[in-house]
């Protein structure tokens, strides 16, 4: 039996009856084009879109890359932070119970409200027991700070030169914290005159904690 022979395809003739199909179409009626310009333009639209859609998405991809790879050195410094705290932990509460006690050593040098009486007459004890002459002795108004209230003593004393370098002395080694400002020094006859103004700091009772607070919340109102 003899085989079946193939069909041959003449591909030149239809190449030329495809390219004759692009010929004299119109651009305004597409739907009116032969079947291979249809099919070719519905591809190119295809890919177009396909194109189109790809290229928005690798942008916003690369937006979002950015987001995060920002994200990530934020988490890493904030690690790195955290590591180092973590490390020196016990370093760091050792240096918060050292400030809690200095802390404390302060404060107990500050008189209460009801020591401040007994403070100003260890000042004036201090100028008498180096033969000074108080010319000057008056307390000021009470400035009150946050943590602390401040009062200033106008003074004004008169002795021999070492004398008043002894009570000078003495102010800064008293039990509370009292300090001599604006020091000017006169003569007169055979003695020195000193004009100063000492200031002695008293910590709050609770009732003047609470009304410094009230009066912080109020600012911030």
């Amino acid at each position: 039996m003899a085989s079946a022979k193939m069909p041959k395809v003449d591909f030149a003739a239809l190449g030329a009856k495809i390219q004759g199909q692009f010929r004299g179409l119109n651009p305004q009626d597409p739907p009116s084009w032969p079947i291979v310009p249809r099919m070719a333009l519905n591809l190119a639209l295809i890919v177009a879109i396909v194109v189109a859609l790809w290229f928005l998405w690798l942008n916003g991809s690369a937006t979002e890359l950015e987001q995060e790879q920002a994200k990530e050195e934020a988490l890493k410094k904030d690690y790195q932070k955290k590591l180092a705290q973590a490390v020196n932990l016990d370093a760091l509460k050792k240096q918060r119970e050292q400030v809690q006690q200095y802390v404390t050593q302060l404060e107990k040098q500050l008189p209460s409200k009801a020591e401040m009486d007994a403070l100003l007459s260890d000042i004036n004890q201090a100028g008498l027991g180096r033969s000074l002459h108080f010319e000057l002795f008056r307390p000021g108004v009470v400035s009150v700070k946050e943590y602390y209230a401040e009062l200033p003593i106008a003074l004004r004393v008169t002795g021999k030169y070492h004398d008043i370098g002894a009570f000078a002395s003495d102010i800064a080694h008293l039990s509370r914290i009292v300090t001599l400002n604006n020091l000017v020094i006169t003569t007169a006859r055979d003695n020195l005159v000193m004009d100063a103004q000492a200031k002695t700091f008293r910590y709050l009772d609770n009732d003047e904690v609470n009304a410094q607070r009230k009066a912080q919340a109020g600012k911030k109102k």
